[in-house]
């Protein structure tokens, strides 16, 4: 009895271990078109595009997202709102073990960069501090929860944005694969 209770144990652990590993080897490599019909709480740079692509770039270490926003006017004031507040400029690249990366940006600010696995899904943090004109410390914190459709065709992007324009806001980005 104790040995049938060691084994069913033993494939317990092993089937767990097989889910974690299959949730943490999520592929999201490609190149992703915004689909603005099935997406909610677009900010108004990303709703007046032409076209919003993501290319993403994965290996077993890191995770890289180049955003190329083509078309459209930013709107006055230089834009925010909802859909995510405006990434750098090129790719925005995350250690998938966990550990966090920073990297200056122009003018004296700071960024942030933290992938986490949750579940099935990757959930990627990025805070982003400056000084503005008037001496004022400024800070934004984005987050957005990546998880792929059963068939591998469809990417989406929940997104929490805080600290920008307007105060806090929610999206969802939906991406087909091209």
């Amino acid at each position: 009895m104790k040995r049938l209770f060691l084994i069913a144990g033993l494939m317990t652990a092993f089937g767990l271990a097989v889910l974690a590993a299959s949730a943490a080897s999520a592929n999201f490599a490609g190149t992703w078109s915004l689909d603005k019909a099935k997406s909610q709480g677009l900010n108004p740079r990303l709703q007046g595009a032409d076209k919003v692509t993501w290319t993403i770039t994965q290996d077993a270490a890191t995770m890289s997202i180049d955003q190329k926003v083509e078309g459209g006017q930013p709107p006055a004031g230089g834009g925010g709102g909802g859909g995510g507040a405006r990434p750098p400029a090129g790719p925005t690249a995350y250690k998938l073990d966990g550990s966090e990366t920073s990297a200056e940006m122009g003018q004296g600010g700071k960024m942030t960069l933290k992938a986490t696995w949750a579940g099935d899904a990757l959930e990627l943090s990025r805070k982003t501090s400056f000084t503005a004109q008037d001496g004022s410390e400024r800070t934004s914190n984005t987050t957005q929860k990546l998880s792929l459709s059963g068939d591998g065709k469809v990417l989406t992007a929940v997104v929490h944005s805080e600290g920008g324009r307007g105060g806090p806001t929610d999206s969802t980005l939906v991406f087909n694969k091209q």
